[in-house]
């Protein structure tokens, strides 16, 4: 489908060529969301991340879930772009970005990719804190 597009790649993200792609004079509106790499997670401060995935299923998964919002939302565009690797504070480890005629199905959409990424896609997440290491789910 080229409405579609997905990515899981160790190069850094680019938000603006994700803006890019995903705009079309049919679209009214155009809903992004943008996770970084913050600096603190429950009061401990973050040095870095590191995310790793099982590329050929997180890849799967990360279509089925744009194909999806198609049949939930009148959409005309959906991109999902993941980070693998280490990612300093600031980095982007996540770009979803959703383009629709009206702004609801952009914000409905956009809310249920990233939602239902963290719950589906198999990508992990360790955190590097100055007293050792964690891993994590890539979830909240």
């Amino acid at each position: 489908m080229n409405n579609i597009q997905v990515l899981l790649s160790a190069e850094s993200l680019n938000a603006q060529s994700c803006i890019d792609w995903v705009m079309s004079p049919e679209s009214g509106g155009i809903d992004v969301f943008i996770g970084t790499v913050r600096n603190a997670t429950k009061g401990k401060a973050v040095l870095k991340l590191d995310f790793e995935a099982y590329a050929p299923m997180a890849i799967s998964e990360m279509e089925k879930i744009a194909n999806k919002v198609f049949d939930k939302w009148p959409v005309q565009k959906v991109l999902i772009h993941h980070r693998t690797g280490e990612l300093q504070i600031g980095e982007i480890p996540v770009i979803i970005a959703v383009s629709a005629a009206h702004r609801d199905a952009a914000f409905e959409a956009c809310r249920y990719i990233i939602d239902t990424l963290k719950q589906t896609v198999p990508i992990w997440k360790k955190e590097a804190f100055e007293d050792g290491e964690v891993w994590v789910a890539a979830h909240p």
